[in-house]
């Protein structure tokens, strides 16, 4: 039987992938002043003891002021590096390549987590979660455009406060390499900064930063320049979009990025959706099953640059299908691997091509493997209900 090509090995730059399975970056919010804890430990490391061949920790910010909520991780000082390497190690021992994706809220800074509701965070509730910098923690933008109604007015960046952004992004990569990262995702989605910058309706600058839409990508160039300045040429450098955001950037302007920052080394297009409106694309309002693949498609089609998909991939032959069919070289998985951590590794049982169980460390393998050689036919759980006998 030939190996499905979603677990198969992928080389990226000196970095190989065991396989094609991506955890997704999903905010966890739960840092203390920034710093990593022990659920975040546990959090990426089931995934790597699960078999996914590259994990993501969550959008890791930057700038102080570049943090959504008061959970949210850091990198903008060397203190944030050891918690963080910690992680990385722990992936590694897993089998697993460790990625980290670096980010500021700009606009989207100072609010509640989503599950308090959501909301422009109030001075009183950031001082009794421990917050002493209220003031430093100011909203930053483009320009002064709140994020939709209610939200507070963002500081609108000044050109040396673009700069020393940018830098910031490279500093960070430096961090992320000296934590033993093996892959850094810039991201520029989701109605965050470098998305903001983008975006025609929340740039609204007369400067060489705004207006065009070649002026519009200019903070994304500048934020992938300093970053491949400081990440080491072996490494590989992932870009997360949002492909379509219902609000003035779409598919052809993400693919006409594509192509400028492909030979600034950036590696792999993460190809997503929305986060610039209130409310989600059109295609998001009742997603179906890998809704998002298309821009994958078109961005890996045309700008001929190395794509991976994300959105709502469930099934481990909806992921083969989409690797198989050329819509992308890489499929990362979200929701779905809170649900199943251990999906890689399921997914390889339903494709048939690890009957050792050897994506999984000994603890596991051994015991796993000694119950499908004992009980040939045996149905785990994951396989649906079993005939009554």
């Amino acid at each position: 039987m030939t190996k499905p090509l979603l677990f198969t090995p992928l080389r990226l730059r000196e970095i190989t992938l065991r396989n094609r399975v991506v955890v997704a970056p999903m905010h966890q919010y739960s840092a203390v002043k920034g710093f990593a804890t022990d659920w975040h430990l546990m959090n990426a490391g089931r995934y790597a003891a699960g078999g996914a061949g590259l994990v993501f920790l969550e959008s890791t910010k930057v700038d102080r002021r570049g943090c959504g909520t008061v959970g949210d991780l850091g990198i903008w000082d060397d203190a944030f590096v050891p918690q963080l390497a910690r992680i990385a190690d722990f992936l590694h021992q897993c089998g697993a390549a460790a990625g980290i994706q670096l980010a500021h809220a700009g606009r989207k800074a100072r609010s509640q987590r989503p599950w308090e509701g959501g909301r422009p965070l109030e001075r009183a509730e950031a001082e009794a979660a421990g917050i002493e910098d209220w003031d430093a923690w100011e909203p930053v933008a483009p320009s002064a455009l709140p994020a939709h109604d209610g939200a507070p007015l963002p500081h609108e960046l000044t050109r040396a406060e673009i700069h020393a952004t940018a830098e910031a992004w490279g500093k960070a990569a430096a961090r992320a390499h000296a934590a033993g990262f093996d892959a850094v995702e810039i991201h520029a989605a989701h109605g965050f900064l470098i998305h903001e910058f983008l975006s025609p309706l929340a740039n609204q600058r007369s400067d060489e930063y705004g207006g065009s839409e070649a002026n519009r990508m200019r903070f994304a160039l500048e934020v992938c320049e300093c970053v491949r300045s400081t990440w080491p040429p072996g490494y590989p450098l992932f870009l997360r979009l949002s492909a379509e955001d219902d609000a003035g950037w779409g598919p052809e302007q993400s693919v006409a990025l594509a192509r400028l920052v492909k030979p600034m080394g950036v590696d792999v297009i993460d190809c997503s959706s929305g986060g610039m409106l209130a409310t989600p694309p059109a295609s998001a309002l009742k997603p179906a099953y890998g809704y998002q693949v298309p821009y994958a498609e078109k961005i890996r089609k045309e700008a001929r640059i190395m794509t991976m998909a994300v959105g709502l991939i469930v099934h481990a032959e909806q992921a083969e299908c989409i690797l198989q069919e050329g819509k992308a070289d890489l499929v990362a998985l979200a929701r779905e691997m809170l649900y199943n951590p251990n999906w890689a590794m399921d997914a390889a049982q339903k494709l048939g091509c690890d009957a050792e169980f050897s994506l999984v460390p000994p603890p596991y393998r051994y015991w796993l493997a000694r119950r499908a050689a004992t009980l040939p036919e045996l149905r785990p759980s994951t396989f649906g209900e079993a005939a009554a006998k």
